[in-house]
């Protein structure tokens, strides 16, 4: 059985990159809501408390059965867990006397605590929180300090019990991966074990138990996690694995070809369905966001349960869920209402009867694409920058039509390429251009025009939680923005998006 670590998710912003640190220790844990926290078996090895929105001095401040666990597992609080051990335990929390917020360096730290094994004295950490520690029980020991901050972290004397006030989990604290490593392999006795062959190897043995004879229908989208996971299903199950790949009219330039004939190299069985006009019908006349999401996903049900049809007694529908899917939509507030309503988490109609598999639900996105390198995918399925579930529509903002898909296609296209082409493409987190509702005056040749405008996208981030907007040469945004103009009709201005996330989302509906 693979040994684990839970995290207790109390609602704070930085849950998954404790989870994402943990992982890049090859050390699996799963995050858990701390209102649904599972009952803990031998593969559990420790348990990391997060920090939260909240105040442990609040009336409906979120609560943990701290005895329960206590003094058989090890247990990390970090800053809303540290306060929430503390405060549990009769100490006292409260208001911080000046704002503790940002970097900030530990002025003293105890000799020879495990948890802060190989860590320099003044070592830089990051604060965020709006309450402290004031004062601690008798049988807790004050293990780090800094100038503002006495109880910057502490031990519970003869348990495996640790408190700290600052977050390891963000690259501000300079030796917040060793802490973390220290945690987990020094205290809780981690084996570091967890590998993409490691996870191959027993999520094969898992489908091939688990599916039997069983057929599989999955719908591909030609990026990464539906490609790894029909991988994944195609060396449990081989021939039983029926993918159907549907063009709705909303893809990238050529990519229903290529992505076909990507395929066809890794031995799949794909049917490539051509809807691009059942897709057109249903969007004709909407411009509202949500409107044409909707209007799409019931399309896509009906084409895909048209196709899955005709696969004769199939049984299970194939996913490409990942984890941070599955998170948010079992976050600590309730299924989270409403960044994205396309998620292909739940959603199955009524009629459709399928049991659902999904084979990368326990991965972040950077670990799918480990896995899929282990498998020996192509790196150019592998290197794609995510593409929105509603594909274009989604780009072009306001009433979809074929004439504005097929522009949007053709400027994209040149961005793209140019992308490429610069060396650039494999450092942007994601880009795309976006077909904006409004016309503006130009002047080409000796006469004037009256014509559309697009923006483009680029950010750079780790998983789309938040991004930055990536500062690209402005001799190759100049050279996109002539090439676009020159070769797109329908086309007189070019814009570039400085917006990060937060306050601005990465697309923009």
């Amino acid at each position: 059985m693979q040994e684990k670590i839970l995290i207790l998710d109390f609602g704070s912003q930085f849950t998954q990159l404790i989870a994402r640190r943990v992982r890049e220790l090859n050390i699996y844990c799963e995050i858990h809501p701390f209102n649904n926290f599972p009952e803990v078996d031998s593969t559990v090895k420790g348990i990391i408390l997060s920090g939260s929105p909240y105040s442990v001095r609040q009336a409906d401040a979120p609560q943990f059965d701290f005895a329960r666990h206590h003094r058989t597992l090890p247990i990390l609080g970090v800053c809303y867990g540290a306060q929430y051990i503390a405060h549990y335990n009769a100490g006292e929390v409260s208001p911080s006397s000046t704002r503790e917020y940002g970097r900030a360096n530990l002025q003293y730290i105890a000799d020879g605590n495990p948890l802060f094994k190989e860590i320099p004295q003044h070592s830089q950490v990051w604060m965020s929180h709006a309450d402290t520690i004031q004062n601690v029980p008798a049988d807790f020991e004050i293990i780090a300090s800094t100038d503002s901050v006495r109880v910057a972290a502490y031990h519970i004397k003869d348990t495996q019990t640790f408190g700290i006030q600052f977050h390891p989990e963000v690259t501000h604290s300079i030796d917040g991966k060793q802490l973390l490593q220290n945690f987990l392999v020094d205290i809780c006795g981690c084996a570091q074990d967890w590998t993409p062959d490691s996870f191959i190897e027993t999520t094969i043995a898992s489908l091939k138990d688990k599916l039997g004879d069983d057929k599989v229908v999955l719908g591909l989208s030609g990026g990464v996690d539906s490609s790894v996971a029909a991988v994944l299903l195609h060396h449990a199950i081989g021939k039983n694995l029926y993918c159907i790949f549907v063009d709705n009219g909303l893809l990238r330039k050529d990519e229903f070809e290529s992505v076909l004939e990507s395929y066809k190299h890794m031995g799949l069985n794909v049917k490539g369905v051509d809807a691009k006009q059942r897709f057109y019908d249903a969007l004709e006349g909407l411009s509202d966001p949500e409107k044409k999401r909707k209007a799409i996903g019931r399309v896509f049900i009906e084409v895909f349960d048209d196709e899955a049809h005709q696969v004769q007694d199939v049984k299970w529908l194939g996913q490409g869920t990942i984890y941070p899917d599955v998170i948010e939509s079992v976050s600590v507030k309730g299924p989270s209402a409403t960044i994205k309503s396309h998620h292909n988490v739940g959603g199955l109609p009524d009629f459709m009867k399928l049991k659902v598999v999904e084979p990368l639900n326990t991965l972040f996105k950077d670990e799918v694409r480990k896995v899929g390198k282990a498998l020996g995918i192509d790196a150019n399925i592998l290197g794609r920058h995510p593409f929105p579930g509603p594909g274009l529509a989604i780009r072009i903002l306001g009433e979809v039509t074929p004439e504005k898909v097929r522009i949007l296609q053709e400027a994209d296209a040149i961005y793209i390429n140019n992308l490429r082409s610069a060396g650039v493409y494999d450092k942007v987190w994601q880009a795309g251009t976006i077909f904006l509702p409004v016309q503006s005056v130009g002047v080409m040749g000796d006469e004037r025009t009256y014509e559309n405008v697009v923006a483009l996208r680029a950010v750079e981030s780790v998983d789309g939680m938040t991004a930055d907007w990536c500062h690209l040469p402005y001799d190759l945004l100049a050279k996109i923005s002539n090439e676009i103009i020159n070769n797109v009709k329908g086309i007189n201005r070019v814009v570039y998006d400085i917006s990060s996330k937060p306050p601005a989302t990465i697309e923009w509906e």
